[in-house]
């Protein structure tokens, strides 16, 4: 499994996959649902939630993946970790403000966005040009970006897990999950 502890076998652990979960701090009320059903279903497979460490998007997950016993990273605009939101396990102040989404997205090896705006827009554009695999759940901040378009939570975790593992250079499991294009 990927993320497992090696360490008692004699091998160094191998590092949990990373994905960064990126939406607006004015998320719906049905984007925060899908955000935190997302944080679940990442953080039951062991991967660590990384995202901006906020409001809306970026709490729902974050909370998602607590509440599931998973790690979470909050990423944040000041240099204050206490303005991350309570379902941050790790708040990591940057005092850089949005700049600071390029190291949310670069902390990634696959991101998710649900919904969002300009700041979420900034996060996919980053993410693209490290070459890293976006999808994304529900309705994206700019239309025809030619990104998997994931038709739920579970799907859209399996298939961020399946991109992170081609990233590693590791063979292919099974439920690499649902997506179609937009267009």
């Amino acid at each position: 499994m990927i993320g497992a502890a090696d360490g008692a076998a004699g091998r160094p652990p191998t590092p949990p996959p990373r994905i960064a979960v990126v939406g607006g701090a004015d998320a719906s009320e049905e984007e925060r649902r899908v955000a935190r059903e997302l944080g679940s279903a990442l953080a039951r497979v062991g991967a660590v939630v990384v995202c901006g460490g906020h409001g809306g998007v970026m709490e729902a997950a974050a909370r998602g993946a607590a509440e599931a016993g998973g790690l979470t990273v909050g990423i944040l605009r000041g240099e204050d970790a206490g303005e991350a939101n309570a379902w941050v396990v790790l708040p990591i102040p940057t005092g850089m403000g949005d700049a600071r989404n390029a190291l949310v997205v670069r902390a990634a090896e696959a991101v998710v966005s649900v919904g969002g705006a300009w700041g979420t827009l900034s996060e996919i554009a980053l993410a693209r040009k490290a070459g890293l695999a976006v999808g994304t759940l529900g309705t994206p901040p700019a239309g025809d970006l030619g990104l998997p378009a994931l038709e739920t939570p579970a799907a859209a975790a399996d298939w961020a897990l399946a991109r992170v593992r081609e990233r590693r250079g590791e063979k292919p499991s099974a439920g690499s999950g649902q997506s179609r294009r937009h267009s």
